[in-house]
This record gives C-alpha cells, sequence and structure tokens, in this order.
C-alpha cells in the first residue's frame, strides 16, 4: 500500500516570553489576532495567506502535545519582502528596535537581497528580496 503524500502546512515556534515574540513578528507585518485570555500566554495562531498555518507555543504547552520536548532547537524563518530595498529598511528597523543581526543585508549568490535577525528566543528570521539574475554570481564553497 502506498502511502498518503505529506505536505507542508504547519509551523509551531515554541517560545519563552509570548509577548516579546508576537511584539517582533507583529513589527515584522504578520497580523497575530489575539487568544481567548486563558490561552493568550501560551498559543497563537496566523493563518497565511498560502494556508499554512505559524503557531506560536509557550514551553510550557509544547511539553502537553509533545512529551519528549527537548528544549530549544534553531530554526530558520523565512520572509519574504517585495525589494532589495525593502530587506535593508527592514533589517534596519528590526536592528535598531534592539533585535540582534546574524546577517546584515548583502547580496546573496543567487541573486537575492538576504539579510537574517534574531526573534527574542534567538530563533534565525531570514528577510528575502525577490531574486535578480543581474545580482547572481557563483556560491563560494562551504
Amino acid at each position: 500500500m502506498a502511502s498518503e503524500a505529506s505536505r507542508f502546512d504547519q509551523l509551531n515556534v515554541v517560545v519563552s516570553d509570548m509577548e516579546a515574540s508576537i511584539a517582533f513578528y507583529r513589527r515584522l507585518g504578520l497580523v497575530i489576532p489575539d487568544a481567548d485570555p486563558a490561552w493568550q500566554a501560551h498559543h497563537r495562531t496566523v493563518e497565511t495567506p498560502g494556508g499554512v498555518d505559524l503557531d506560536f507555543d509557550s514551553v510550557a504547552f509544547a511539553r502537553r502535545w509533545d512529551a519528549g520536548w527537548p528544549g530549544q532547537s534553531g530554526i530558520v524563518i523565512g520572509f519574504r519582502l517585495g525589494s532589495r530595498d525593502a530587506v535593508d529598511a527592514r533589517y534596519a528597523e528590526l536592528t535598531a528596535a534592539g533585535y540582534t543581526g546574524q546577517q546584515a543585508p548583502c547580496d546573496a549568490f543567487w541573486g537575492a537581497r538576504y539579510a537574517v535577525v534574531e526573534d527574542p528566543d534567538g530563533n534565525a528570521v531570514g528577510l528575502m528580496s525577490p531574486a535578480d539574475p543581474e545580482h547572481r554570481s557563483a556560491p563560494v564553497e562551504p
């Protein structure tokens, strides 16, 4: 019997400070509705236009749905911006607001303008413009 194909439809970000995380992602432009007051500190859901759920969960709540929750792990959450200038502007806005930059805006070898900032829990958040063939270059070997 063939197994059913999987498709990506959810990303859970486990956070240590729900309000700080929600403030960060709202500053990025996400519309994050408030939850039932009993759940405000533990779970928020963003429904994206593409149908992927982005869920923010507290560590305490993550332990409820994942008994083996090991603690923090690394992820990169990618956000597409409309232009190269928008990447520079958003990076500047976020770092000026006190968020840590991991990668200043640069011309990535695949032709996009790309930068990385950290959310309040240290998760990497990529900021990327559409790729422009005129800005492509050969990748440097790792």
